[in-house]
């Protein structure tokens, strides 16, 4: 019997933010390594997801703030059910939510429905009402000075409501069907751009870049328009990932793709940014 790694101080203090009388941990789910994240059932039947973060993160607090945003996305995006931005209570950062129903997906049967689904999905984020108390993204990622000449272009461009994260591994599955996205604590506002591009690399790393394209025509459909300067999103988006693509392995090792080692997704940029300077007309010999 595996040994649950959320301690029974933690445990406790769901319950009681909760209002019952205890909570068993079920298992830890699979995903982001930013966050602890488990499946808690409740002694009356109802099942809670538990996420913890590291000492002093503000995730909590700003997960908190996003939650509420997200009614109009129903069922597909988690409620927010208690919180503990301290640790006081729980011995860590925690936050409790509904459970999305279904599993994360990175191995589709359907990848081009997989696509498609994952483009329409980020269109109806984007069509959430833009939050001024939210961060802007933008302010908060390093500048690339490759990008100095286009960077104010970039950043004048209308703001959405962004997830900030929106890769495969945020989504959760039914099946073949996309049924919510998950782990909203980096939200905000940004340009179309800023989302597409990471998702699009997501899919470029997962299968090629013709399943990108997929992506993107399924958001341009639902959204009603094209994302302006997509070759220099896809730009900066490889840029963003240049010091730390490594680090991903894990996230995607963890949901069934182990082949996707550190030495994989370092090939893979090599590969993908002398194509993204090409497609945005930038030297290719940076």
């Amino acid at each position: 019997m595996q040994t649950s790694p959320l301690s029974a101080r933690a445990l406790a203090w769901v319950a009681a933010a909760l209002g019952v009388g205890s909570a068993r941990w079920v298992r830890t789910l699979a995903g982001g390594e930013h966050a602890e994240t488990h499946l808690v059932s409740l002694d009356d039947g109802a099942s809670v997801v538990v996420r913890r973060f590291p000492p002093d993160d503000p995730a909590v607090e700003q997960e908190s703030r996003v939650l509420p945003r997200l009614v109009p996305l129903g069922a597909r995006a988690p409620r927010l059910v208690a919180l503990d931005p301290d640790g006081l209570g729980s011995g860590r950062p925690t936050i409790v939510t509904t459970v999305v129903d279904g599993a994360a997906c990175i191995l589709p049967a359907d990848p081009t429905s997989f696509a498609r689904q994952l483009g329409a999905m980020l269109a109806r984020i984007h069509a959430l009402a833009v939050d001024p108390a939210l961060p802007v993204l933008l302010r908060r990622v390093a500048r690339h000075a490759e990008l100095d000449d286009v960077q104010a272009t970039l950043e004048a461009e209308p703001v959405v409501f962004s997830h900030s994260d929106y890769w495969s591994g945020n989504t959760v599955w039914t099946g073949s069907d996309l049924t919510g996205v998950v782990d909203w604590s980096g939200a905000g506002s940004a340009p179309r751009g800023y989302d597409v591009a990471w998702a699009r690399m997501d899919l470029a790393l997962l299968v090629d870049q013709s399943l990108a394209d997929v992506f993107t025509r399924a958001y341009e459909d639902a959204a009603g328009l094209r994302v302006p300067n997509l070759a220099l999103w896809d730009l900066r988006a490889a840029l963003h990932a240049v010091p730390t693509i490594e680090t991903w392995d894990g996230n995607y090792r963890s949901l069934g793709r182990p082949d996707i080692d550190a030495r994989f997704l370092r090939s893979f940029l090599d590969a993908w940014l002398p194509v993204a300077r090409a497609r945005a007309g930038r030297p290719t010999g940076q």
